[in-house]
């Protein structure tokens, strides 16, 4: 059976991999001249299997008051007059609550933690390079107010079997000695030795090259303009190439894998999406100092910014606005981050050289994917990953292929039903 996947990013070329291991005849399409041009392409680079709580948890109303009005603050909203802005928000002040909160971290792990496996499985079959580590990720706490969380944060990823474990200061600097020069400022940490970090625009071109050779077609440069459905089936989508002529491609099934835009595609169809984008920055720079530059991936819960080496470089990320589908760089939040690794590691980067970028994350308001069947018996999801697309891509989209397969996968996740 001939399966379209709309999306070449982290989400579609995972997904086209797994449909294509499963048996399945699969083509994708994508309006960008290769694969990971957009939210995929500089993100923070960590597949942070430690990190399940969503941000919409019992704390995060209160820390978005106390950050009202700060031009540093992790979470900004930027109001706008669109019904869809203000749905969302209110649906993530309602996710918020304590038990819906339990439930979606509890979600999220078990996806998380099968993920893991599955990109590890991945590698191994593969051998594909992409300035992977396998080090683990170090969550720093720079107040002892933080701090006194992590052990009852450890205690809840046990339950999850995943492992990590507190450390103090001192143990955190002999992890990653680059940290030496915040000895006095660093209350403590928690070490997940089991997580992981990579470049996921690397890892997205290699994975696409490998279905290339394998005969699976991708038609860049083309723009999905909609989908024609007609007796409850989607007949075709209709697309403009780069020159401007449209046309209609077809198969059997489609699987939506288009990020922030996937809710406008299939709102025609009647398919309501909790989708709202949520934009965030990195900035890549290149290494001056190995001595220097943290060699583990690194998150600073105290500013909600995480960082990763890359080979040479050094990725560090954070922020997150609602503001709709601008894509701006502001200046004063690249000056922000680039201002948190000059003072965490002095001397690191090259700051000249320093490229700064800003993609919008596809996030629901549990950070829980729509991952499942559509209201179109040949239309799927694959979709609506958040802050956890690098980690959850795999899983997702291998668990979306035993979907499509008339299988139950193996994680206790609410996968999307047939309404």
């Amino acid at each position: 059976m001939h399966v379209m996947v709309l999306g070449a990013g982290l989400a579609g070329v995972s997904t086209a991999w797994y449909l294509h291991q499963a048996g399945f005849e699969v083509s994708v399409v994508d309006r960008q001249p290769e694969a990971g041009r957009e939210t995929s392409f500089a993100n923070g680079g960590q597949i942070s299997i430690s990190h399940p709580e969503p941000w919409s948890n019992p704390a995060t109303p209160f820390l978005a008051l106390r950050w009202l009005g700060k031009p540093d603050a992790p979470l900004q909203f930027h109001p706008r007059a669109s019904a869809e802005q203000w749905k969302w928000a209110l649906q993530f002040l309602h996710e918020c609550l304590p038990w819906r909160s339990r439930r979606n971290t509890e979600a999220i792990a078990s996806l998380a933690t099968f993920s893991g496996e599955r990109l590890r499985a991945l590698r191994a079959e593969t051998g594909i390079a992409y300035d992977q580590r396998e080090r683990g990720i170090l969550h720093l706490f720079f107040t002892e107010a933080e701090f006194r969380h992590a052990p009852r944060r450890a205690r809840l990823l046990a339950r999850f079997g995943i492992e990590a474990r507190v450390c103090d200061a001192g143990e955190c600097i002999a992890l990653e000695p680059a940290l030496a020069p915040q000895r006095g400022r660093l209350a403590g940490g928690l070490y997940a030795p089991g997580d992981e970090s990579g470049d996921a625009f690397r890892f997205t071109q290699a994975l696409a090259d490998r279905l290339r050779e394998h005969g699976v077609r991708f038609h860049y440069r083309t723009r999905i303009t909609g989908l024609s459905a007609g007796g409850g089936r989607i007949d075709g989508v209709e697309v403009q190439d780069a020159d401007g002529r449209t046309g209609t491609l077809s198969a059997r099934a489609y699987v939506v894998c288009l990020g922030s835009f996937s809710p406008r595609m299939v709102a025609p169809l009647g398919e309501r999406l909790p989708i709202y984008p949520v934009k965030g920055y990195s900035v890549t720079a290149p290494v001056l100092d190995p001595e220097r530059a943290p060699e583990v991936s690194l998150t600073d819960e105290s500013r909600r910014i995480v960082c990763s080496r890359l080979g040479d470089r050094l990725r560090i990320a954070g922020t997150a606005e609602l503001g709709g589908f601008d894509t701006d760089l502001r200046p004063e939040r690249v000056r922000n981050i680039l201002d948190w690794v000059q003072t965490r590691f002095p001397g690191a980067i090259d700051a000249d050289r320093a490229s700064p970028w800003a993609g919008l994350r596809p996030a629901t308001p549990g950070n829980l994917p729509i991952i499942g069947k559509g209201n179109c018996d040949n239309l799927w999801f694959n979709t609506g990953h958040g802050t956890l697309g690098w980690t959850l891509a795999c899983g997702s989209a291998a668990a979306l292929a035993e979907l499509m397969l008339g299988h139950r996968p193996a994680p206790r996740f609410p996968f999307r039903a047939a309404a």
